[in-house]
């Protein structure tokens, strides 16, 4: 894991989620790359050049002051800390950051929202999820995470979880981080009878390679949601982290089919890691 890439908007959250980066990044030798969006609106984009260049400055230098506050931690010490500043709020350069410099993982707080706001506008945590090829693991709340004993990783068993799980399996035991199967039978839906499901994680098992844990290690869970009957059994568990696949659907795709892992990311006080399909 050569690099972290934290995006931060000077908040609480965006804190939290540099010490959990850092945490990491001292297990791994990683480098951190923090990144701050500025939020020009279309006004200055559209305005005359040199007018635009000198606004552009003025926030720069802003953002400058910001990060030598916000970098100088006790827990960044020993640490390869590179700050960078993007001029626009466009969460797919995120991705682009991460493919040019080879990153293996985000990690962003999240602030959450519910309700219309969600509906129609989303978190920007949400997009990030979205545009991002990489793993993200998103924080929640003000506590600040160092260790991950526990994960929970929900699925279908289909053959698009194969490879997130594979993925997420590598990742988490670099971190010595056990991994639980799951899986929430709904009256809607996708409902499957013992059988069936024995059939399909079995299927599944082969097609990975696993051979730690067999269909008697998977847990089973029934609920009216995939999301709630996650969020039930994490914290019964006390599960440490939650691990979801995510297509990234954008669009009218996105607005009429949703995605589980995103509802998670708004809902979840659990820390969230997606890896994309």
């Amino acid at each position: 894991m050569k690099k972290i890439i934290v995006p931060v908007d000077f908040s609480d959250h965006s804190e939290k989620a540099l010490q959990t980066a850092a945490s990491i990044a001292k297990k791994h030798n990683s480098e951190i790359l923090v990144v701050h969006m500025l939020e020009l609106s279309n006004a200055v984009i559209t305005q005359s050049q040199s007018y635009a260049q000198e606004e552009t400055a003025f926030y720069l230098k802003i953002a400058e002051k910001k990060f030598k506050d916000f970098l100088n931690k006790d827990y960044l010490q020993g640490l390869k800390v590179t700050p960078i500043v993007k001029h626009y709020k466009i969460f797919s350069e995120l991705n682009e950051l991460a493919r040019d410099e080879n990153a293996t993982l985000i990690v962003m707080g999240s602030h959450g929202v519910s309700g219309l706001k969600e509906i129609f506008v989303g978190s920007n945590t949400e997009k990030v999820v979205r545009n991002s090829s990489v793993p993200v693991l998103v924080t929640k709340g003000k506590s600040v995470v160092t260790d991950f004993s526990k994960a929970l990783f929900g699925c279908d068993f289909s053959d698009d979880d194969i490879a997130p799980y594979q993925k997420a399996k590598e990742f988490l035991g670099k971190l010595n981080c056990k991994l639980h199967l799951l899986h929430v039978n709904t009256p809607y839906g996708k409902f499957r009878s013992s059988k069936e499901m024995r059939e399909k994680v079995a299927k599944f098992l082969a097609k990975a390679n696993e051979t730690d844990i067999t269909f008697n290690d998977v847990v089973y869970a029934s609920d009216y949601t995939v999301e709630k009957g996650i969020l039930e059994y994490a914290h019964q568990q006390s599960i440490d982290l939650i691990v979801m696949a995510t297509h990234g659907r954008k669009g009218l795709s996105h607005f009429f089919e949703g995605s589980i892992s995103e509802d998670l990311v708004n809902h979840s006080n659990i820390p969230v890691l997606t890896i994309k399909i």
